[in-house]
């Protein structure tokens, strides 16, 4: 019994503690891309260089009414950095989308004749576009999943192949993030 006295001071501290923190979305996207913040890092941010960073989007959502979260990951990593004091203008992602994932980049027409429902990413992939994020999608997936570049988000660019895409953005000095 005494044990257990001495024990749950400690575990409300920590409950308290890990409670007490939710995720935010901000400052260059609000309405997503919620981070935590991580207080007092051992390996510190470095805000004095530029971050370029291409996510490999192959994923899909599990369901189609959700939205994908691959693709919610560069709302989350310019709103993590720009939380973290690195300026916005050092902040660069593009999105390469390929298998499963294509059919999220389609236009809401496309998707409701496709699965009868709303594009859930539709709103996010307009804006990411909006602030110029690029968003390429595999010619090569596109082809075999029979999407028409009049079937895709307007802005959504299509290229050879995913492979293409992106050698060609980490030669332009990009870095790889793929889950």
């Amino acid at each position: 019994m005494r044990f257990h006295l001495r024990v749950l001071p400690l575990f409300v501290l920590f409950s308290c503690f890990v409670n007490s923190q939710s995720p935010k979305a901000g400052p260059i996207l609000t309405d997503f891309g919620k981070v935590y913040e991580v207080k007092n890092p051992d390996y510190q941010v470095q805000k004095d260089i530029t971050f370029k960073a291409v996510i490999d989007v192959t994923g899909k959502a599990d369901s189609h009414d959700s939205r994908n979260a691959l693709i919610e990951t560069a709302a989350r990593f310019l709103n993590m950095h720009a939380q973290s004091g690195v300026p916005k203008n050092q902040l660069h992602v593009a999105l390469v989308v390929h298998g499963g994932a294509s059919k999220d980049v389609l236009s809401n027409v496309a998707y409701q004749k496709k699965y009868k429902k709303d594009n859930p990413n539709l709103k996010l992939v307009t804006s990411l576009l909006e602030i110029d994020v690029p968003i390429i999608i595999c010619g090569q997936s596109a082809a075999h999943h029979k999407i028409a570049k009049e079937d895709l988000i307007p802005g959504v660019q299509i290229s050879l192949s995913a492979m293409t895409a992106l050698v060609q953005l980490q030669n332009e000095g990009y870095q790889l993030i793929k889950f």
